[in-house]
């Protein structure tokens, strides 16, 4: 009878325990909760990383892809493309560390107060509600991945912010929405991966929502510290998890494309250019 007694009080604390537990868990649902992890890294272990991905192509990393099981997984919606490409130098070209940072429509007025002149009203809206806090994790070699509004006409990129973002170590930029300036950003040669042309600014039409969290960009989830390259034929995500595994895959297929592209150049009787040394 005793030992039945404690078997029947262990069961009454355990449940007690467990609805307790369910009610706390309730309670941080309710105030909103996270459940992919934020994942730092150093910025030696990027740039080694970095070092891996020196000269591979989307493609070759694609095939990489490939190879270690993830078929299509990281390639970024085609429509998601170069602003302005480079077929001399291919400045156009990035590869990089995803810093990332999602915009969201905007439920504030989009209009000063009453009495409040304009540039007071943009200005707080710029600094309070659709302000630029990812730049603060921007290192050498960064590359910003930018989660906004596709279906309003938003020009959250310039050609002021992004030489700025650049200045600070940014080397390329990836939205699924628009950016603005696009003819200067284009001479300033910032490589830029924008869906469309924006004209609109932030303040009234939209807000930061996170930073250095998960992001969907042109259908592909893209988390802080995993590798973006862009080139001209799009922009390719690698999970930090794979990436080492995926550029050696990705540099012997670039290798083996080179040397018989090479051999084609010399029976045509054409110089060498620097994509088949």
């Amino acid at each position: 009878m005793k030992n039945l007694i404690m078997l029947l009080l262990f069961l009454f604390v355990t449940m007690f325990s467990t609805i307790k537990a369910q009610e706390r868990d309730k309670a941080s649902l309710e105030k909103g909760m996270n459940f992919i992890e934020t994942k730092t890294y150093s910025a030696e272990d990027d740039a080694r990383i970095l070092e891996l991905y020196k000269n591979l192509r989307v493609a070759d990393i694609s095939d990489g892809l490939d190879m270690v099981g993830l078929p299509g997984t990281g390639l970024v919606d085609p429509a998601i493309h170069p602003d302005w490409v480079d077929l001399k130098d291919f400045a156009h070209i990035f590869r990089g560390i995803a810093v990332t940072v999602r915009y969201v429509p905007t439920q504030r007025p989009a209009l000063p107060a009453p009495g409040e002149e304009f540039p007071k009203w943009e200005g707080n809206f710029y600094n309070t509600y659709s302000h630029e806090a990812f730049t603060q994790l921007i290192r050498p070699g960064s590359a910003i991945v930018i989660d906004d509004v596709e279906d309003r006409d938003i020009g959250s990129i310039g050609s002021n912010n992004i030489l700025f973002w650049y200045k600070l170590g940014a080397v390329g930029v990836v939205t699924d929405a628009g950016a603005r300036d696009t003819d200067e950003v284009g001479i300033e040669r910032v490589p830029l991966y924008v869906r469309k042309k924006g004209r609109g600014i932030r303040p009234g039409r939209n807000e930061i929502e996170s930073v250095n969290r998960p992001v969907s960009i042109g259908g592909v989830l893209v988390c802080p510290g995993d590798v973006v390259v862009g080139d001209g034929d799009g922009v390719v995500v690698v999970p930090r998890a794979v990436a080492e595994q995926v550029a050696g895959y990705a540099d012997k297929i670039l290798t083996n494309d080179k040397a018989g592209r090479r051999g084609l150049y010399e029976s045509l009787g054409r110089p060498l250019d620097k994509t088949v040394k």
